[in-house]
């Protein structure tokens, strides 16, 4: 079973205009409703990779119960945890025209102290069972930055791998708690180690405590820094499309190569091509099942000589 844990959850909610024109009133063609956050998106994934995934988090409110209600038909199993405050929306707005998309995200609830430590006592009861672990996306409002740090020391003593995808203060403190792999965007990286050169910031993330730290490039791909080696992966072509979730669709196949003991060119490989069939899609934590297929053997994976 492979655990994803989403500490702000959140209705997703897609629009699709023709073209979006700030200023103006725009006449909506679709609305799409998911269950959102990050760790949602990433099991939604694996579930439909084949993988056993629960997702765990906090839960609450109306929109929380709606959240619920559109989870309970299919994989991935519910394990959320309830709260007092509602369960935060999200907006994408997509252009037709362009394939751009306008992203909308409110904070999220409070979360109190009572309520993180019944999430700690359930995470502990999930983990027993647990072939890995993925800290995903924000921390909603209560929750201390150190929190992805204490999940990441909890797994570690359970013996259980874990993937962090988060950003700022969040990230760097998860970092030094040292997680099997760390994704973040290269922005993130940036942020983290103040390089903006891919390569160095990915080593200089690995020296602050990550085991492995994979960085999305966006439509130039994937950049591994391991103990096994350096690798760049690429598409064979830009896509257009909606690229919320498209992250989220990395972290699902490198939690998938992880358990199935691929080796790291493999696990890229699919991260790219996967990643570019949920561009293709109408919303996150889904993707094009035949462009994905289409893209695998496509997907170009170099060597970097210098080693890790």
């Amino acid at each position: 079973m492979i655990l994803t844990v989403t500490l702000n959850t959140a209705l997703d909610i897609t629009y699709t205009v023709d073209a979006l024109t700030p200023h103006t009133s725009h006449r909506v063609d679709r609305v799409g409703e998911r269950p959102g956050g990050k760790g949602l998106n990433v099991a939604r994934v694996l579930a439909a990779l084949g993988h056993e995934s629960v997702v765990t988090g906090f839960v609450g409110g109306s929109v929380g119960t709606v959240l619920r209600e559109l989870i309970a038909p299919l994989p991935p199993r519910d394990a959320l945890v309830p709260i007092e405050g509602s369960t935060r929306r999200t907006v994408a707005v997509v252009d037709a025209a362009t394939g751009d998309t306008t992203q909308l995200n409110e904070a999220g609830p409070t979360v109190t102290p009572t309520e993180w430590t019944a999430f700690l006592a359930a995470y502990e009861t999930l983990l027993r069972d647990a072939d890995a672990v993925a800290l995903c996306g924000s921390l909603p409002p209560g929750i201390h930055v150190g929190a992805y740090a204490e999940l990441v020391r909890r797994a570690r003593a359970a013996g259980v791998p874990t993937l962090l995808d988060t950003s700022g203060e969040p990230l760097r403190r998860g970092i030094a708690a040292r997680p099997d792999l760390a994704k973040p965007n290269a922005d993130e990286l940036a942020r983290l180690t103040g390089s903006r050169e891919p390569l160095r910031a990915a080593r200089d993330a690995r020296r602050r405590g990550a085991h492995a730290v994979v960085a999305s490039l966006g439509p130039e791909g994937l950049l591994a820094a391991t103990p096994d080696g350096i690798w760049q992966a690429a598409p064979p072509a830009p896509v257009l499309g909606n690229p919320t979730g498209a992250g989220d669709s990395v972290v699902a196949a490198l939690l998938a190569g992880l358990v199935e003991g691929l080796p790291w060119p493999d696990r890229l490989a699919r991260a790219v091509a996967l990643s570019a069939a949920t561009v293709l899609a109408p919303a996150a934590g889904e993707f094009d099942p035949a462009a994905y297929e289409e893209l695998l053997p496509r997907v170009t994976v170099t060597e970097e000589a210098t080693a890790a």
